[in-house]
C-alpha cells in the first residue's frame, strides 16, 4: 500500500515538475531601438532588467538592436516594446514616447550625433 501510494505521489510531483518547466521556456526578440550612447544602453538594459519577465537585456550599440530574453508566461514582445517605447527610444517600427525622449539628456535624443561615451 505504502509503495502504491508513494508511486502514485511521485509520478503527481513529476507532472507538475514537467508542467512548471514547460511554462519558463525562455523565449529571445530583437528590436531596432533609437539609442545611442553608453548611457542609452545602460538606461534601456536597467529598464527591462526590472519588468516582470524580463531575464536579460542587451544592447549592441553599433547596430542599435537590443536582445531580450523572457518569459512568455509573464511577458511578450509587445509589452518589452511598449517599455523601450516609455523609456523614450523607438522600437522597431513604434515612436519613442515624446515625453519621455524630452526628458532623456540632450546626448541620447534622436537628434544628437553618435558618440562615445
Amino acid at each position: 500500500m505504502k509503495t502504491i501510494l508513494f508511486s502514485v505521489l511521485f509520478a503527481f510531483a513529476m507532472t507538475l515538475g514537467a508542467a512548471h518547466a514547460t511554462d519558463d521556456k525562455e523565449k529571445v526578440v530583437k528590436v531596432k531601438t533609437s539609442a545611442i550612447c553608453g548611457m542609452c544602453k545602460s538606461r534601456l538594459e536597467r529598464n527591462l532588467g526590472l519588468s516582470k519577465g524580463v531575464k536579460e537585456a542587451n544592447l549592441d550599440l553599433k547596430t542599435k538592436v537590443m536582445t531580450v530574453k523572457y518569459n512568455p508566461s509573464k511577458t511578450d514582445e509587445a509589452a518589452i516594446k511598449a517599455t523601450i517605447v516609455k523609456t523614450g527610444y523607438d522600437a522597431n517600427d513604434l515612436v519613442a514616447d515624446q515625453k519621455a525622449h524630452d526628458k532623456l539628456p540632450k546626448c541620447c535624443q534622436k537628434t544628437a550625433a553618435p558618440h562615445v561615451d
